[in-house]
């Protein structure tokens, strides 16, 4: 089965060059560093000596979850370097905002799953350990680092039960991939049922690490910012939003009687801001721009504000008075609610949050979250939430006291992987 897919790989190669090469019309980034994406690293530099330690986190949500383990293994490891590799642009770009001024992390691009790719990126860099981040399993990649000997740890991880059943159907495959895995570190006790049928050995439970990325005070002093342009208006944030999503939260929008209602838009993929743009302007709503980094108050008449930057969720959310948390309206999975519960802004999640499914509803029981059914239920939700301030900051509460109840998987994620590292 491996041999199929390599194949596969190999023959689909051309297609995906051009695919990257098409995504670099609006993503010029998709147009760099390609030979890296083919195993040749000719032109990193790295930038230190000594043991290296590699953590794959493939775009910009495992990046920003990989931020308190890299951290920590700076701190306990002095002597260890850390290799931090990605397969888009914006995971990387986040990578370089976090890591950029250390000189002991280097980034690259993973190579394609090919054998022969995989094989040069591990002679090159020789890691002694391979940390993967939440649902990454590469069948030639388990299979060169089990040749190599170089243990593999999967951290953070989820496996939803439509992942597992997409995996089974190709079992020789991935139940393999699975098995040459050293340890796990899942997020709950559902995932790591799911992952133990998946084949993986030393599967234990530590929790999620997004729990422990504090908001950073630049962050929330943005946010501040951002709350003064706005106004007293009531704001109500859709973040991490998919496509045809927002279509549908703008049709809802004149469901609002709250006066002045300001609709805070983020979508998740930087290329589909102009996208997003546009269409507020289809609907009739006057809209404003982040990256305009206008300082004066908002307009009355703007009813839109786009979040179209990189890297200041923390701040959008800081700035709302309500939170949706997008990818959830459409069955997409949802997106990672924690970070809004961090800077205690109440959530509301659609019905389609099997990705985060544990999390979604362990913050709905602990008062931090709703769900909605649809988008009118959304905005009938929020509407109700915007105009009843105690009801608002009693969810706010109960969602700060949900984060850092569930803090301390990075210390159960660093003593699992201690072995491994000492040896």
């Amino acid at each position: 089965m491996r041999v199929i897919y390599s194949v596969a790989w190999w023959l689909a190669l051309p297609l995906v060059l051009l695919r990257l090469w098409l995504r670099g019309r609006q993503e010029p980034g998709y147009r760099q560093h390609v030979a890296e994406r083919l195993g040749f690293y000719g032109g990193v530099q790295e930038a230190s000596q000594g043991p290296l330690l590699w953590v794959h986190a493939v775009s910009v949500g495992e990046t920003r979850a990989a931020q308190p383990l890299i951290e920590a293994l700076l701190q306990e490891y002095p002597s260890h370097r850390i290799l931090l590799t990605h397969m888009t642009p914006t995971g990387r770009a986040t990578g370089r905002a976090l890591f950029g001024n250390e000189p002991r992390v280097t980034q690259c691009y993973f190579p394609y799953d090919t054998g022969w790719m995989v094989g040069r990126f591990l002679r090159r860099f020789r890691p002694q350990l391979c940390v993967l981040m939440e649902t990454e399993v590469w069948p030639n990649a388990m299979t060169q680092c089990r040749w190599r000997g170089v243990p593999v740890a999967l951290v953070n991880a989820r496996l939803s039960e439509r992942s597992l059943a997409r995996a089974m159907r190709f079992p020789g495959l991935f139940t393999e991939a699975a098995a040459a895995m050293s340890c796990v570190a899942a997020q709950t006790d559902s995932d790591a049922l799911r992952i133990r049928q998946l084949g993986a050995p030393n599967v234990q439970v530590t929790g999620s690490i997004k729990f422990d990325v504090v908001p950073p005070e630049e962050m929330l002093a943005r946010g501040a910012v951002l709350r003064a342009r706005f106004g007293a208006r009531p704001v109500l944030a859709c973040a991490n939003t998919r496509d045809g999503e927002e279509a549908l939260i703008l049709s809802e929008l004149a469901q609002l009687d709250i006066p002045n209602v300001l609709l805070l838009i983020v979508p998740r993929h930087p290329q589909r801001f102009d996208e997003v743009a546009r269409l507020v302007v289809e609907h009739g709503l006057k809209l404003a721009r982040r990256s305009s980094r206008g300082e004066e108050v908002l307009a009355p008449d703007v009813r839109v504000f786009l979040g179209d930057t990189m890297g200041e969720m923390f701040a959008y959310y800081a700035a709302a008075d309500v939170a949706f948390v997008g990818g959830s309206l459409l069955p997409l999975g949802g997106q990672n609610l924690i970070e809004a519960c961090a800077v205690g802004t109440p959530v509301l999640v659609g019905p389609h949050t099997f990705n985060f499914a544990d999390a979604a509803q362990n913050a709905i029981e602990a008062g931090a979250a709703l769900r909605v059914a649809d988008a009118l239920e959304l905005m009938r939700q929020a509407d109700r939430l915007l105009s009843d301030v105690h009801t608002r900051n009693e969810m706010g509460q109960h969602a700060r006291h949900f984060s850092q109840q569930h803090r301390g998987a990075t210390a159960r994620t660093m003593a699992l992987l201690a072995p491994f590292v000492n040896k």
